[in-house]
């Protein structure tokens, strides 16, 4: 390259694709350049569904090894970033102990209410402060411990996928806190793990690697990997590895009054916070604090999020009707509005599976009209999406205190314009979208302040907001969104 520009990496897994960006900074501004990308599809086998971690590690490999062709010696590291709670077990030679599992497995249906009859609901919020879904870590490992799985008894290390992708890189095993936190195995307040919580559920706590901070130096290449890539000069960095927790340090809040959506196969809705929220009100309404970078909490919620269009694209892909998303948000325009509400948290949206026969179902069961086209199906989901953020908002204002004035979202659902102006109509607030990398930017942030390029994150977020353009949608009928919320929570009311 002639220019002078310093490159970073961002290795970036989501639930539907993974993709290798490149963060060039010229010294004034920041630009992102997608050098590969590919699907992340998981894989059903006869025990059930998993990832194909090798296959991923692959694909990360390609594109590293495609950026330091493009780049040459200014790229000078490289960090991953994934999805949560999902991890792979190393054994003491450093093999790993079978294909990860896929959180949507269904082996941990009432996995929860078996843990809580060993240890109380509110005990374990208390100690851990994280949202309850089956989907956790914790409910994982307690799968194990309760099918007697032979691979937890042999494990030396639990590894989770960002930090599992920096072992094969590196050789280094240690789990980087932000998406340890995610896990309900560690106390937000004191960034360490629960061994005693882990013990009194059967789960040996040997595994657990010790925690680091993102921006920590892993250190380079493993030599043979070196080689492959042609890029012995490459350092790796451990960015915060959540990918929402990447996500909300690469958006360009303001202040306290701002909360932020990460929108894409979940919405992740909250708050940046100085310490956790742990409070009966906080456990009433399943708020999870997870860790953030420089000592920060994330308030949040998860909401199902555009899944729910993503499995309904793929049924009728299935079916022989391939359209993609901006398609389906045009006809979802045109439909009419508030035909048929559905909560989008409803457990039964939360399996892989014929979605558009769900939301038929569910509006039966709620004694409603079901959506007659695939643009009406699409508007159902994207209102109900719009509602729940409604309801979301009200519980950080009473959680915080503090009014919020401007949500920020972030990451590819930031894209779908519909959706970002119910979001303002039904939460009466003004939105700001972008950036799309949301994700990607933190993550290259983070190896920037470990490279002595940028010194903080309020330097990080004013780099974002010089180099990302970000488009504004204001409230508008909030009085029919004011009456589609209450009947939605009628609904809820009458189905119990």
């Amino acid at each position: 390259m002639a220019t002078k520009a310093r490159v970073y990496l961002a290795g970036d897994f989501g639930a539907e694709s993974g993709r290798v960006m490149a963060g060039v900074f010229t010294g004034r501004r920041l630009a992102l350049e997608e050098i590969h990308r590919f699907p992340n599809e998981p894989v059903r086998l006869p025990d059930g569904l998993h990832w194909d971690a090798l296959r991923l590690f692959h694909e990360l490999k390609n594109g590293t090894r495609a950026a330091v062709r493009r780049y040459g010696r200014a790229v000078a590291s490289i960090g991953v970033d994934t999805w949560g709670v999902d991890f792979g077990l190393l054994d003491r030679g450093g093999g790993l102990l079978g294909n990860p599992w896929h959180y949507r497995d269904a082996r941990t249906e009432g996995m929860m209410e078996r843990a809580f009859r060993r240890v109380p609901r509110e005990e374990i919020y208390r100690r851990t402060g994280i949202q309850f879904m089956q989907v956790n870590t914790l409910y994982q490992l307690f799968t194990m411990v309760h099918v007697g799985d032979p691979r937890l008894a042999i494990a030396d290390t639990l590894l989770f996928m960002p930090d599992l992708f920096h072992y094969w890189l590196t050789g280094r095993r240690a789990n980087e806190w932000t998406i340890a936190s995610t896990s309900q195995c560690a106390d937000p307040r004191r960034q360490k793990w629960c061994r005693s919580l882990l013990e009194r559920l059967g789960i040996p706590a040997r595994a657990l690697a010790d925690l680091i901070e993102p921006g920590t130096a892993l250190g380079p290449l493993l030599p043979d990997v070196a080689a492959d890539l042609g890029a012995p000069h490459l350092n790796v960095v451990a960015p915060a590895g959540h990918d929402t927790a990447s996500a909300v340090l690469g958006a360009p809040l303001e202040g306290p009054t701002d909360a932020y959506i990460s929108s894409g196969t979940w919405s992740l809705m909250g708050v940046e916070t100085a310490r956790p929220v742990i409070t009966a009100e906080s456990l009433a309404c399943n708020f999870t604090n997870e860790g953030g970078a420089f000592g920060t909490t994330r308030l949040l919620k998860n909401i199902m999020g555009l899944w729910i269009v993503q499995e309904c694209r793929r049924t009728w892909k299935a079916a022989g009707d391939d359209l993609d998303y901006a398609a389906l948000t045009a006809l979802a325009a045109r439909a009419a509005p508030f035909a048929a509400l559905i909560d989008v948290d409803d457990p039964s949206f939360f399996p892989p599976g014929d979605m558009p026969a769900r939301i038929v179902e569910h509006c039966r069961a709620t004694r409603q009209k079901p959506p007659s086209d695939k643009g009406a199906i699409v508007r159902a989901i994207l209102e109900g999406l719009a509602l729940s953020y409604r309801d979301t908002l009200g519980c950080i204002e009473r959680l915080t205190g503090s009014k919020i004035a401007r949500l920020q979202i972030i990451g590819g659902g930031s894209q779908n314009d519909l959706l970002n102006q119910f979001a303002a109509d039904a939460t009466g607030r003004r939105v700001c979208a972008g950036p799309v990398e949301a994700t990607a930017a933190g993550n290259v942030l983070m190896q920037m302040i470990a490279d002595g390029q940028i010194a903080s994150l309020a330097e990080g977020r004013a780099l974002v907001r010089r180099s990302f353009p970000v488009r504004s949608f204001e409230p508008r009928d909030t009085a029919a969104w004011e009456s589609a919320a209450a009947r939605l929570a009628e609904l809820r009311s009458k189905r119990g």
